[in-house]
């Protein structure tokens, strides 16, 4: 979507960031792999893809996570946590957290609001399922990224194919999404939350960003290519 056009590579990268996090890689490591990928695999069409993917998700280089979460024009941090403030409150009692869980976690509301309104558009599901079910490109990404991940292959290649199990992966429903959330807060934090709250929040974040959302991708998408042209013209 950022880059204007799709493929399983981009898909992958994508989603990477995601699925690597764990106790020895952070969220600001696993979220700033792409200028170093993209430098790697250069040469190598389908691996610079995922390396692309990478950084439209990413922190460093700034892509949709620095943007939705960090910093975005005329918000104290990123957009989503902007969107997230009127729903903080409502997002401590459906998700049964502690009050300083609260904005972090509504932020995760207003980004499957957002999901909620992309699945709708098209062929998105398909798409992650086409992606996740490209054995050779999991291969190739799995031999480059043993060392850099500090997983093995076979704990990467776990890694990866479980990750399907925590994410909506056909047309996603307000519903659909609670329960996947559901399934992330448990093995995050083993937190039971209530899935019907957190769904009628989404559904309500998804409203909220009906106005401006498209203003986001478009200031995300400029900034992203714009990276993307100085990296590669290096």
């Amino acid at each position: 979507m950022v880059l204007g056009r799709t493929s399983d590579a981009i898909t992958l990268g994508s989603l990477f960031p995601d699925m690597i996090i764990n106790a020895r890689i952070n969220h600001t490591m696993a979220h700033s792999l792409g200028k170093k990928m993209l430098h790697v695999v250069k040469e190598n069409h389908a691996l610079a893809d995922f390396a692309r993917g990478i950084i439209t998700h990413g922190i460093s280089p700034q892509g949709l996570d620095y943007f939705g979460d960090e910093k975005y024009p005329g918000c104290e941090r990123g957009y989503c946590f902007e969107k997230g403030r009127p729903l903080v409150e409502q997002t401590i009692e459906a998700c049964n957290i502690a009050p300083e869980m609260g904005w972090w976690k509504a932020h995760n509301i207003v980004e499957m609001g957002i999901e909620l309104r992309i699945s709708n558009r098209g062929a998105y599901g398909s798409a992650i399922r086409q992606a996740f079910g490209n054995r050779e490109l999991i291969d190739q990404v799995v031999d480059l990224l043993t060392g850099l991940t500090g997983y093995s292959g076979e704990g990467l290649k776990t890694r990866i194919a479980g990750f399907p199990g925590y994410i909506e992966v056909f047309k996603a429903t307000a519903q659909s999404l609670a329960d996947k959330y559901r399934i992330q807060m448990y093995a995050r934090h083993r937190i039971n939350i209530n899935t019907d709250k957190v769904a009628r929040l989404i559904e309500i974040a998804a409203e909220q960003v009906e106005d401006d959302l498209a203003d986001f991708f478009n200031y995300s998408q400029d900034n992203v290519l714009r990276q993307l042209d100085e990296l590669e013209s290096y």
